[in-house]
């Protein structure tokens, strides 16, 4: 059976545990690394990370795109968020329905 995991750190990740979600603090750049690869490699078939992580270690997850299991979802955190979450998501909805509805209020 496949687990869900998301790596980050402690502050935007902890809340996760309640859902049932496997929780992976890490505070640096290599220990984020050697998590993922670990998590990729076993029993993972999603696994979340924090937009400023994702950021960090975006050659790191390039490394797994091109295979099915696992899909790497970047969600924002606490602090540090780029947009790179929705970002992803406003690609995801492009792909499946073949247009952007995701709208922009500023105007």
């Amino acid at each position: 059976m496949y687990k869900i995991a998301i790596i980050g750190d402690r502050d935007s990740i902890y809340g996760f545990a309640a859902l049932g979600i496997a929780t992976y603090p890490v505070s640096t750049k290599e220990e984020a690394t050697k998590t993922l690869k670990h998590l990729a490699e076993g029993s993972f078939a999603v696994i979340y990370t924090t937009e400023a992580l994702y950021s960090e270690i975006h050659e790191e997850i390039e490394a797994f795109r091109s295979n099915l299991i696992p899909a790497i979802i970047p969600l924002p955190g606490v602090s540090e968020n780029n947009g790179i979450g929705i970002a992803n998501v406003r690609k995801s909805v492009e792909r499946a329905v073949g247009s952007d509805i995701i709208f922009n209020n500023e105007n």
